[in-house]
């Protein structure tokens, strides 16, 4: 057995030799497919395989780009998604037809609401056998319609420009997925086209100068401004922009959750993420403004009239922003945000009433409010724990539920793209492949996963694609025995606690593995900041399970 494998290896390097070297006689369709691919800057693509998606894995092998074997095809989108946000080339994601098609969908519909460049392709059935009743069968187009900006199919002598053509209107703003159906049969015919040159992504008008000009007057006439940074400012290539027009204008900042990180929250002028723990606290401030600024603010993760109240808008981003008609919109600037943002920077510097020490008091009594104290080992302690342990430059991912609310206000993010949610889908499922992607993507910097309870049940096998990868990534499940967000919601609503409890019996201590990654059980801050440093350590994954109290969700969640 050992004496085949060279030989095996051998064979395979000579028929990639011969591919190389003799090009377009033995290219098929898949080849040229991953070829575009390749060349559009995607070196990995996540799925799960069946029969009809065989030829493009082996395309995907003889043309250097990976294959990600995932657990779920779900978890395959969430990765793809973060793989997209953080590499500046569309994430690829893969599935089968029928039920893989529609595991895929959560993670792409995520990269649709999130805005994150994708491409996402299902493996079909040959082309004369589509739209036939026959096993898994299902009209791909309209299942992927509403969650994509396009969905294509490929076919022969069109490959080339489909290709280029999805991977350009992905990229092109707003970002998002593009669906790619691939019957088995065109994937195996010769190619008879070239890579095509990578196309040029649609550009976004820049705002009128009027409109510049207009932002700038509300801002110097403005005694209390503050601004709110959405989430259309994570997706510029130069986030230091945002910094520029912040510090020209003196300029107070919140952000939504998915923001965080794009200015340094240590920065004095910073006020901490709206609209999630403790956000009462943070209304009254935002409410107590006399205008508010929001510079790529997007309505996907909170809508303004949630917590505007009466304050004049003023907006800045790439559309015209989705209001109902209690917000008082005073002016926008429409078109390309980096252009508006570059134009604001150099407009003259304002300032305003706003004192540092205002603010400075301000920040403290929010996070403050975040950690009501407790004789118990809290879900705010662990969460600090996490922080302290994980380097200012590390990136983290996390999943949905209550500790999305409480990490959203208390965490401290020091850099783009290192604070890493799903807040338009807003699906769980999101954090652990979120965090197998992200050290994918940045090996150089370390990443941590932190997720509830209820998160790692669902999607509990990844944890053996982090360890087949051999990625150095601390798991850490925050353990409380329930879906906690809903629980909360329960008590607010004064509804029974019923269908949200994981588990009754006390915790015991985690088993020795799963699938083969060590798992760790902690009870108490120091524990587990030592834990995870330890993990960060290590030559694979960890899995952390913090048994956490978390009744003061109650109080911090929805205040």
């Amino acid at each position: 057995m050992t004496s085949a494998t060279p030989v095996k290896r051998k064979s395979h390097d000579k028929v990639a030799k011969i591919l190389s070297t003799t090009g377009k006689n033995l290219m098929n369709n898949a080849d040229l497919i991953v070829a575009t691919l390749k060349a559009a800057g995607i070196h990995r693509g996540f799925g799960i395989p069946s029969g009809n998606v065989l030829p493009l894995m082996e395309a995907m092998r003889r043309g250097g780009v990976d294959f990600v074997l995932t657990a779920h095809e779900g978890s395959a989108g969430f990765a793809a998604d973060v793989s997209g946000r953080l590499t500046g080339a569309p994430g690829l994601c893969i599935a089968t037809l029928g039920p893989g098609a529609t595991n895929l969908a959560t993670g792409v519909g995520c990269a649709f609401l999130d805005r994150s460049p994708m491409i996402a392709i299902t493996c079909n059935l040959n082309t004369d056998q589509l739209g036939r009743r026959i096993q898994m069968w299902i009209d791909h187009h309209a299942l992927f319609r509403p969650i994509t900006k396009a969905t294509l199919r490929l076919e022969r002598g069109r490959i080339a420009e489909t290709l280029s053509q999805a991977v350009a209107l992905a990229l092109s703003e707003p970002m998002g997925p593009v669906h790619l159906d691939l019957p088995e049969d065109v994937a195996l015919a010769p190619a008879n086209e070239a890579v095509p040159a990578p196309a040029p992504r649609a550009a976004i008008a820049p705002a009128p100068d009027t409109a510049i000009a207009g932002v700038g007057e509300l801002i110097a006439a403005a005694k209390r401004p503050i601004a709110v940074i959405g989430s259309s400012a994570m997706r510029l290539a130069d986030p230091s922009l945002l910094l520029k027009v912040i510090e020209r204008h003196s300029l107070p900042f919140a952000t939504t959750t998915m923001a965080k990180g794009l200015i340094d929250e240590d920065h004095p002028l910073a006020l901490g993420a709206i609209e999630r723990a403790c956000r009462q606290h943070q209304r009254r401030l935002l409410r107590s403004a006399d205008l508010i600024v929001g510079l790529g603010y997007d309505t996907i993760e909170v809508e303004y009239e949630a917590w505007i109240d009466d304050v004049p808008l003023l907006q800045v981003d790439i559309e015209p922003v989705d209001i109902a008609p209690s917000v008082k919109l005073v002016h926008q600037a429409t078109g390309d945000l980096a252009a508006s943002l570059a134009r604001l920077a150099a407009l003259t510097a304002t300032r305003n009433s706003w004192t540092a020490a205002a603010l400075a008091e301000h920040r403290q009594a929010f996070q403050s409010a975040l950690r009501p104290p407790s004789p118990s080992f809290t879900a705010h302690a662990a969460i600090d724990a996490v922080r302290r342990a994980l380097p200012r430059a590390g990136i983290l991912s996390f999943d949905v539920g209550a500790h999305t609310h409480q990490i959203a206000s208390q965490w401290s993010a020091h850099a783009p793209k290192s604070f890493l949610i799903t807040n338009g889908w807003s699906s769980m499922g999101f954090g652990l492949p979120g965090a197998i992607a992200a050290k994918l993507a940045r090996p150089d910097l370390p990443v941590v996963c932190l997720i509830g309870d209820g998160c790692f049940q669902m999607t509990c096998g990844e944890v053996a694609v982090a360890k087949r990868l051999g990625l150095t990534l601390p798991i850490v499940v925050l353990d409380d025995k329930w879906l906690a967000l809903i629980k909360v919601k329960q008590i607010r609503r004064q509804f029974p606690l019923y269908g949200t409890a994981l588990q009754e019996e006390d915790y015991r201590e985690p088993p020795a593995h799963y699938f083969g990654v060590p798992a760790v059980g902690v009870r108490d801050a120091d524990a587990l900041e030592a834990a995870v440093r330890q993990a960060l350590a290590a030559s694979g994954p960890t899995v952390i399970e913090a048994v956490v109290d978390s009744e003061h969700y109650v109080e911090t969640v929805y205040d």
